[in-house]
């Protein structure tokens, strides 16, 4: 893009995030590779925990030593940072200054923790919260991934309804029911701009609310 083009549009970043489970990164993936998408930057997190198999060091995340990532949170180099089962996450500051030079939108698919400390840290930041349609697709999906232990497991489900309550605080919810229509919706929230106040309406609030019930069933 062009440094015309950059300034003839508001840059703010864009957070995705959500269950484990609802499918936030490949919406995320998704909103990358697609050319009608607003341009956007990825946000490459850092953590502690292990690669998972095919995962990339600098492409799927950065992979430190808890030593060094507590040093760049007491040097302030970390936008944002948490603690998600037993392991570091973050958002290195500088993700979001190669955005700006790049004019384009830096996306951040981080968890719930995280999203509260880029819109504090960030004014304009605009979240949204990925819900899946039914409860039962947070369990078929983290099933699915055949890298958890069933002590794992448990307690993924158990962080996942800790999330689904903070979904008020989010800007928007979008549904992930057709992996399309979620990124055609988060792309046109983009597009659509800023919006004034996190709070999300009350048939929002419902939905959530059930997907909570269901997941209490489980």
């Amino acid at each position: 893009m062009s440094p015309a083009a950059a300034a003839s549009r508001t840059l703010f970043p864009v957070v995705l995030s959500g269950p484990s489970g609802a499918g936030k990164t490949t919406i995320r993936d998704r909103l990358l590779a697609e050319a009608r998408s607003p341009g956007f930057l990825f946000s490459v997190s850092m953590t502690t925990r292990a690669p998972r198999a095919r995962e990339r060091d600098g492409v799927d995340y950065r992979f430190v030593s808890r030593s060094r990532f507590e040093a760049l949170v007491d040097s302030g180099a970390m936008l944002e940072h948490a603690t998600v089962h037993g392991e570091r996450y973050g958002t290195p500051r500088d993700n979001l200054d190669r955005a700006r030079e790049a004019g384009a939108h830096l996306l951040l698919d981080i968890d719930v923790q995280g999203a509260r400390q880029v819109w504090e840290a960030v004014a304009e930041a605009l979240s949204i919260f990925i819900v899946p349609p039914t409860a039962e697709r947070i369990a078929r999906q983290l099933r699915g991934r055949g890298s958890e232990s069933p002590e794992q497991l448990r307690r993924r489900l158990t962080n996942a309804r800790s999330e689904l309550k903070a979904a008020a605080e989010f800007d928007r919810l979008v549904v992930n029911d057709r992996i399309e229509e979620a990124v055609a919706e988060v792309s046109a929230l983009v597009a659509e701009g800023l919006v004034p106040a996190r709070r999300l309406g009350a048939a929002d609030r419902r939905y959530v609310r059930r997907i909570i019930g269901e997941l209490d069933a489980l």
